[in-house]
């Protein structure tokens, strides 16, 4: 008798049906992997057209501004005059809440991103060259790399004012302090007589309009950037009064006859400064020159009481008022040295930094009366504040250029 059939082994079978369970959650993941969107790949840097006009525009409110700090008032490097926050200005923190929005259409204005700056300018040697409201800008850049920038060594390369060196970067931002660009000292009337005593000068200050000053002499052929200003001192009658203390102009060591009027004497000393740092820069510097920065006296010139205690930023009404040439105001500098230099800079290699317009607006940013002189500050800018977008506007034309 055959022995009975059996029944078909258990591990086969039941191989088989843990198969599809097994086999289940792999399905699972894959078909989550083929639903769920890719990655996203992290936003390139905005690229800005050529034809993004920056020095028109309008200020509005940001109320994002303010927490995302890219430095504050404890930064060191603030002069105390500027630092309006620790000075206990009304509106000192508000000043973080604007933000200039360019006319042109898809245009804006990024903040300056400290840590990025430092990478895409290793190696690289940066001068400010010019008055205090260039020391204004030189300090806000400081401030806002020295938050991110790690080891940073004081250092005053090639006759700087001031400077400092980021280390793990190797990158070093200078301010080099010239009133003029050119070189000037007190004169007085030779006992020998000459061309300007003999039209009664009997004492002034004698200004080489074609002799850079030694301050930034040796900055061309050192710094990598330059960003050059002048103008505030040109019109200073409290200074050069022209009659006590006149500008008096010289030229290959002589004495120019008949006397220039001091706006005639800029317009020689820019050409000839234009001239020598073109000669005297290393290659490939990239050389900018920053247009006028605006004063906002009321009530009279520094020296006559004048204020400036507002809160807010001007309406466009109001900056005509303060600024139009028609008015003859005593905020009239702004635009006269403007046009000397845009004569002078439409001709050269230098690209203009023009800060002008945003500035007009901006009669709430000065450290007034709480700068701790005996008269009102409305020619600087409080710390944090306004020549924070100076350097923004800075950032994104050395980005545009090396692009």
């Amino acid at each position: 008798m055959p022995p009975p059939a059996r029944s078909p082994a258990p591990g086969p079978r039941r191989r088989a049906l843990l198969l599809p369970l097994l086999l289940l959650p792999l399905l699972l993941l894959l078909l989550r992997l083929i639903s769920s969107p890719s990655p996203r790949p992290l936003p390139a840097p905005r690229k800005h057209s050529k034809a993004c006009d920056y020095s028109a525009g309008e200020w509005v409110r940001d109320a994002s501004a303010g927490p995302a700090l890219r430095y504050d008032h404890t930064c060191k490097e603030i002069f105390k005059g500027w630092n309006c926050i620790a000075n206990g200005k009304a509106n000192g923190r508000d000043l973080l809440r604007w933000r200039w929005r360019p006319s042109g259409a898809g245009c804006e204005l990024p903040r300056l991103d400290p840590r990025r700056f430092l990478e895409r300018h290793r190696d690289t040697n940066i001068g400010f060259v010019g008055d205090s409201l260039n020391r204004n800008m030189f300090v806000s850049l400081v401030c806002m790399l020295r938050g991110v920038g790690g080891e940073v060594r004081k250092w005053r390369p090639a006759w700087a004012d001031r400077g400092f060196t980021f280390l793990h970067y190797n990158l070093t931002v200078a301010y080099h302090r010239t009133n003029l660009l050119v070189r000037y000292g007190r004169w007085s009337a030779s006992p020998n007589g000459g061309p300007l005593e003999s039209l009664g000068y009997k004492q002034g200050y004698r200004v080489d309009v074609d002799i850079p000053d030694q301050t930034w002499a040796e900055a061309c052929s050192f710094h990598d950037v330059l960003i050059f200003n002048t103008g505030h001192w040109w019109w200073a009658p409290s200074k050069f009064d022209p009659i006590q203390s006149p500008m008096l102009f010289f030229e290959k060591g002589k004495p120019i006859v008949p006397p220039l009027l001091p706006s005639a004497g800029l317009d020689l000393a820019l050409q000839h400064m234009v001239t020598f740092v073109n000669k005297a820069v290393k290659p490939n510097v990239l050389k900018f020159f920053r247009t006028q920065s605006p004063r906002h006296f009321e009530g009279g010139d520094w020296n006559e009481g004048g204020s400036c205690q507002r809160n807010q930023p001007l309406s466009s009404e109001e900056v005509e008022e303060f600024f139009s040439l028609d008015n003859n105001g005593t905020n009239i500098e702004v635009r006269l040295v403007n046009k000397q230099l845009m004569k002078v800079l439409e001709q050269s290699t230098f690209r203009v930094l023009d800060i002008t317009r945003m500035g007009e607006f901006r009669a709430d940013a000065h450290p007034s009366t709480t700068g701790g002189k005996k008269h009102d500050d409305c020619m600087h800018w409080c710390l944090p504040g306004l020549t924070d977008t100076w350097n923004d506007l800075l950032a994104v034309n050395l980005e545009a250029l090396e692009s």
